[in-house]
């Protein structure tokens, strides 16, 4: 039963796409909101059920190939690790179908959308979901690189979404990056096939000490391509081209997502990283955070600021991951934490932006100013996405933060201090950054831009209702699983 369940996650959203783009109107819509709010209730009852354990069976094999990869290749994952993953893309997906439902629509004064455009945007936006549930509980690296591979193209039609020169040239530009680090997957996919006649995850503890550095060396560039992490990071700022929900599903739940789940799988399978990559892991991804930081203060798109922001965060769960890798269990499980406590933080910030971006048509930080006055709602839930993203308690970074740190102190020697004193700089900055754009925006005398009437409609100011519970739950929900990584 619970094997048909983790199917049937990958083929609901799928078919439910298929129907949703060929349906019109609210048939459309409402084919799109039925298969993602049945791919979450699958994802909570799978979570619950296999709870504290781990679920792995067989679909299919590859006879072909010979070797122990004759084996059934084909089939589904689910332990804490996957668990998290899959609660964050299915969770934020519903809620990103819903506040579609309106914010595409004739009435969105930021991007027009007639009615004839919006079954392809549910179809893709489906595709994009089944695909990050493909990439939770996939149980080898073969089946993972598929479905890596299905949301590059996913990702791809989504932010050329509105077909005009600037959308069309980030969604190549994303396409052309995310894709180089499909290669280097792919050659370290090859690579251990070749070595070991397996896609096993665990696979990789059975390489020569030389040929594994190089292995793991390859899936970290994967991985730094598809996070959008230096130096690849150029293309996730350009996305913002993409619907605002698009914007907000891809940093928060899925596409960047899935290349620090690489890394997290790869360390927690067997933790046979060497040492070497785990120190350049952690190195990188601090750099990472001050160089994404710097970029805070020239931006006057808001969309553009949280793109940079995301940017930083993935480099907080990589930090995390990295401990792991240097044998800090506690850095480890904070940096998988950090996935779905951020994921609800930056989707109540990504989707309050679209809020602000349907009512008045603007995204400029210098053009609005007063918004609280008229959009009260709006308002409160950026507040709660700042506080929540920054890491103030009692919300949701905070107890991955903390986790991180505390795992950073536990190796001992300069690291713990040094990671203390500059994950707190940056954190500091970045909340004091991000409270002064807040109150430009929604504090102070009303510009021209802003005398509007009042929030965005239902369906779109009860995703945000719901966005800011998730940023106090987030971590009552992921704290538990993640105790159950490593044991």
């Amino acid at each position: 039963m619970l094997t048909l369940a983790l199917v049937l996650m990958v083929v609901i959203p799928a078919v439910g796409g298929v129907l949703a783009g060929a349906f019109k109107g609210a048939s459309s819509r409402g084919a799109a909101v039925t298969a993602a709010a049945a791919t979450a209730a699958l994802a909570a009852w799978a979570t619950a059920t296999v709870y504290g354990g781990a679920h792995a069976a067989a679909v299919g094999d590859m006879p072909w190939l010979g070797g122990p990869a004759a084996t059934p290749v084909v089939g589904v994952l689910l332990d804490p690790l996957g668990s998290i993953l899959l609660l964050v893309v299915t969770v934020i997906g519903l809620l990103t179908v819903v506040y579609s439902t309106r914010y595409l629509g004739m009435d969105n004064r930021d991007h027009r959308v007639p009615p004839t455009e919006h079954p392809r945007y549910y179809f893709w936006l489906l595709l994009f979901l089944a695909s990050m549930v493909g990439v939770a509980i996939s149980p080898n690296f073969l089946q993972l690189f598929f479905f890596w591979e299905l949301t590059t193209v996913c990702s791809w039609a989504l932010i050329s979404y509105y077909r005009n020169e600037k959308s069309l040239a980030a969604g190549f530009k994303a396409l052309v990056v995310t894709q180089v680090g499909g290669v280097f997957f792919l050659v370290a996919l090859l690579i251990l096939f070749a070595r070991t006649g397996s896609f096993e995850f665990g696979a990789l503890a059975l390489l020569p000490d030389r040929l594994r550095l190089v292995v793991f060396v390859l899936l970290l560039l994967a991985a730094w391509a598809k996070a959008a992490q230096v130096p690849f990071h150029t293309w996730l700022p350009e996305a913002m081209e993409a619907p605002t929900p698009i914007s907000a599903y891809l940093h928060a739940a899925a596409m960047v997502k899935a290349g620090v789940f690489l890394m997290a799988r790869s360390v927690s399978s067997g933790w046979a990283m060497p040492v070497e990559v785990g120190m350049v892991m952690g190195a990188m991804a601090v750099l990472t955070l001050f160089i994404a930081l710097t970029y805070y203060f020239v931006q006057d798109d808001l969309k553009r600021l949280l793109a940079y922001s995301t940017i930083a965060h993935l480099g907080y769960v990589l930090l995390g991951i990295s401990l792991g890798a240097l044998g800090s269990t506690v850095g480890f499980r904070g940096g998988v934490l950090h996935i779905i406590c951020h994921g609800f933080a930056k989707a109540t910030l990504f989707l309050c932006v679209g809020a602000i971006a349907y009512v008045t048509g603007s995204r400029s930080i210098s053009a609005l100013g007063g918004l609280a006055k008229t959009m009260p709602l709006t308002a409160a839930a950026f507040f709660v996405g700042v506080l929540a993203a920054t890491g103030v308690p009692p919300f949701s970074c905070f107890w991955s933060k903390f986790m991180i740190l505390s795992g950073a102190v536990q190796l001992g020697g300069a690291i713990g201090p040094v990671l203390l004193v500059l994950v707190l700089l940056e954190s500091l900055i970045a909340f004091s950054w991000m409270v002064y754009v807040g109150q430009k925006v929604f504090f102070g005398e009303r510009t021209p831009v802003a005398c509007v009437n009042s929030d965005p409609p239902p369906a779109m100011s009860g995703v945000l209702v719901a966005l800011m519970i998730g940023c106090l739950l987030a971590p009552a929900v992921g704290i538990p699983l993640v105790q159950w990584i490593g044991r």
